[in-house]
């Protein structure tokens, strides 16, 4: 028996129009945390609410965004479409858009602060904000770059695959990370802001000190000098080389990476991956001791040891996450925006999806053995009421246990 009577129940009095604008949250919505979501009891609710009403309303919501998704990559990105099916399609796509960023707009209005805290939520609004936008700038004949039409894309097949998250299968793995990420958050500042800093003391040693040009030939005594930095080809004739005669390939934008800061910090990136050609076969290695100094610090503290422990750190948070309940949690979230925000007032108020009596539901043998086996691993099983219901569930189970063994 679910012992969370009156929990799932909204407010019965209210004002229909202030409930679309502001709606009265029930103790489901408010109270979101794993110490609920680890019991039967919390798993049997996320049941009952999903089976009765949220997968229904879910895939509405999925069906209205594949609708958006089709329109909107049909009118960017098949040529074969003439232009007046197109603008009936990017009027489609601004329209969805605007549906699906009004439910954003209420989820923020209801609570800012939750907004932010959840993360899914400035994905949602990016993968809904840009392609309406786009639409809106195809329509009206503005020149939007190629860029845009691809990261709309981008963004909306992206969030077709968050879709997944509900479903058991794929929702523990979404659960995996955000939870991972929220651990490992703060490490992945400070990695950030290393990683920038070897940019900017490789940016100070290794940018060209004279003035040079790409159209012209610049030749000088600055090392860094991008013609200096490419390869120069000598002609030979009868062994020796002919003076006067070489020749020098052009250089471009990624001879010397480090002429700029935002070339520089990727780069850096670069070398984090392993390619290390924006630093090497360049520079004349004994001319330059700074710079081998700074190469061997980058190697070691970032390549080997905060790479490592990055590796270890989430072979830790996985550990740490790879469990039901974050997915339960995950989806308790999902089912608590359907409620406030997609349904209406008189509907959050239905006798057989919020009743006011206990819920009744069947446990399975084996997992029951095992739930209390793990309860008594843990030390749990002991504390709390209903000792002697204790006793006859483990004669029932023909499980052993002495307290004080």
């Amino acid at each position: 028996m679910n012992s969370y009577i009156n929990f799932v129940n909204y407010p019965k009095e209210y004002n229909w129009i202030l409930e679309l604008i502001n709606p009265q949250p029930s103790p489901f919505v408010e109270t979101i945390n794993r110490d609920i979501y680890k019991t039967w009891n919390g798993e049997s609710l996320i049941n009952f609410k999903w089976d009765n009403y949220g997968k229904y309303y879910y895939a509405i919501i999925w069906i209205g965004f594949n609708v958006f998704l089709g329109c909107f990559t049909a009118a960017a990105s098949v040529p074969q479409i003439n232009s007046n099916d197109q603008s009936h399609l990017l009027i489609a796509s601004f329209i969805l858009g605007l549906i699906h960023l009004s439910f954003e707009v209420r989820q923020f209005i209801y609570s800012p602060s939750k907004w932010i805290d959840d993360y899914w939520n400035f994905f949602d609004l990016g993968a809904y904000l840009v392609p309406t936008l786009t639409s809106i700038c195809l329509l009206c004949r503005v020149n939007v770059k190629t860029f845009w039409l691809s990261f709309s894309c981008l963004l909306l097949d992206l969030k077709f695959l968050l879709f997944f998250r509900a479903f058991e299968s794929f929702g523990v793995y979404f659960a995996i990370i955000v939870g991972v990420t929220k651990q490992i958050f703060y490490f992945l500042v400070i990695f950030f802001i290393i990683v920038i800093s070897f940019a900017h003391a490789f940016l100070i040693i290794l940018r060209p000190k004279l003035e040079y040009s790409l159209d012209q030939p610049t030749i000088n005594d600055d090392p860094n000098n991008p013609w200096n930095l490419n390869t120069t080809y000598n002609r030979v004739e009868n062994e020796t080389i002919t003076q006067g005669a070489s020749f020098v390939q052009v250089p471009d934008e990624n001879t010397n990476m480090f002429t700029d800061y935002k070339t520089a910090l990727f780069a850096v990136y670069l070398f984090l991956t392993g390619d290390t050609s924006a630093l090497t076969n360049k520079w004349e290695y004994k001319e330059n001791p700074a710079l081998v100094i700074y190469i061997l610090l980058f190697s070691f503290l970032i390549v080997i040891y905060l790479m490592n422990l990055f590796i270890g750190l989430l072979n830790m948070a996985i550990e740490k996450e790879n469990n039901r309940v974050s997915y339960l949690v995950q989806k308790a979230e999902i089912l608590a925006d359907i409620e406030m925000f997609y349904m209406l007032p008189h509907t959050r108020r239905r006798e057989d999806w919020f009743p006011t009596n206990a819920i009744y539901y069947y446990a399975d043998i084996v997992k029951t053995r095992k739930m209390i086996k793990e309860l008594i691993s843990e030390g749990e099983w002991e504390a709390g009421e209903f000792q002697d219901m204790k006793k006859d569930l483990l004669k029932l189970l023909n499980i052993q246990h002495e307290p004080n063994d």
